[in-house]
């Protein structure tokens, strides 16, 4: 079910969770501001999951909130992890939803780095 962008964060998100330790996840990445893991229900053959250490709901939340650096560390983490699962050469996907209408489901900002094949044209 698709969850408000703007709404107060859930400590109790599964991502929160997985930050805190109390569900595992298939970690690729991990620094002081970000950690990366396989999603569970991938959607191409590499689907990562990347999320920010700090409490976000949505992009809408971290691009208006997040400091600087952490946004840096977000982007630059990102493409290190690409580079690291040997997307660069074919390319790569990365998505983010905000709110209801774009379906976010998790409430915790997140990016999802899709990529291994070439990928169906994106939706509009």
């Amino acid at each position: 079910m698709a969850v408000n962008g703007t709404g107060p964060y859930d400590p109790d998100n599964i991502f929160a969770k997985i930050l805190r330790g109390d569900i595992p996840c298939n970690k690729v990445f991990e620094n002081e501001w970000v950690l990366a893991f396989h999603d569970i229900a991938p959607k191409a053959p590499v689907h990562v999951i990347i999320i920010p250490k700090k409490p976000y709901v949505s992009f809408i939340d971290f691009s208006k909130n997040a400091a600087p650096e952490e946004i840096a560390a977000l982007m630059q983490s990102t493409g290190h992890i690409a580079a690291e699962l040997n997307l660069n050469e074919a390319g790569y996907r990365i998505i983010t939803n905000a709110g209801q209408n774009a379906g976010q489901e998790v409430p915790h900002f997140h990016l999802h780095l899709l990529g291994g094949k070439a990928l169906p044209p994106f939706p509009v």
